[in-house]
């Protein structure tokens, strides 16, 4: 395939569905070889990884858990010796849960952050040596409107997504010598399909935010981003987080 990352390869966590999902088929697009992960579905990503092919693509389909760091270490070898290397980390996978916070109970918090905070870190210190290898390594996080804007019953969610922010500048001054970007992406209210075990009825930012264009935005619009950040255009861009909200919110 031709495109603006042909010869490039890239892992996308929590790619089953909606924006990760997205973000795989976007790389594909743009002739990127992509890995689709999630934790747990295999039937989500073979099915990803097939409408990858079926765009005269290549994919793999990897199992992990993110907050597993064996797992971890297991699915980037694996991914780095399929494709010969790796270029791109989209750090998606999250789970969204909402509890008062009088109810929040502690495994519940670590449950959020494990996934959503400590996974980013875990893949990325396991891609590190392949991105380093890579003459235009990428990593890029998927933030959440509401880890800047804030919102009810999702202290535990809002603290993993905030700090990612954090650890998105932290990287962008650790990983620099090596020629390595990093980046965070903050979707705002997008149209997706939620899981019974994930976000539930509307939150504050919700109902208060009205993106200023009108609408709520797609997952392929959350995609183009990503991809935009992953290619030759970006690779002066790095420590940026980048807002995707129809004017939602107009924060920093």
């Amino acid at each position: 395939m031709s495109g603006a990352l042909a010869g490039r390869t890239a892992l996308v966590t929590g790619a089953g569905r909606n924006i990760g999902r997205a973000i795989a088929l976007a790389l594909a697009a743009e002739g990127a070889w992509v890995a689709v992960n999630t934790r747990g579905n295999q039937a989500e990503i073979d099915a990803v990884a097939a409408e990858i092919v079926e765009m005269g693509g290549r994919s793999v389909a990897v199992l992990a858990d993110v907050t597993d760091p064996a797992q971890v270490a297991r699915m980037t070898a694996h991914v780095a010796d399929e494709f010969g290397g790796l270029d791109i980390l989209v750090n998606n996978a999250a789970v969204r849960t909402e509890v008062p916070f009088a109810a929040l109970d502690h495994a519940e918090w670590r449950r959020v952050l494990d996934t959503c905070l400590d996974g980013a870190f875990h893949c990325t210190k396991a891609a590190l040596e392949a991105l380093a290898a890579s003459d235009a390594g990428a990593v890029i996080n998927i933030g959440g409107i509401t880890g800047h804007a804030g919102a009810a019953h999702r202290a535990h969610v809002i603290t993993a997504k905030a700090g990612l922010a954090g650890f998105t500048k932290a990287l962008a001054h650790d990983l620099a010598d090596q020629g390595i970007t990093a980046n965070l992406v903050v979707p705002g209210l997008i149209d997706t399909q939620r899981l019974p075990t994930s976000t539930g009825g509307a939150q504050a930012i919700q109902v208060t935010a009205q993106p200023l264009l009108g609408r709520r935005g797609k997952p392929e619009e959350i995609a183009a981003a990503v991809t935009w950040l992953a290619g030759p255009g970006a690779r002066f861009v790095t420590g940026q987080t980048i807002h995707v909200n129809g004017g939602a919110w107009l924060g920093a």
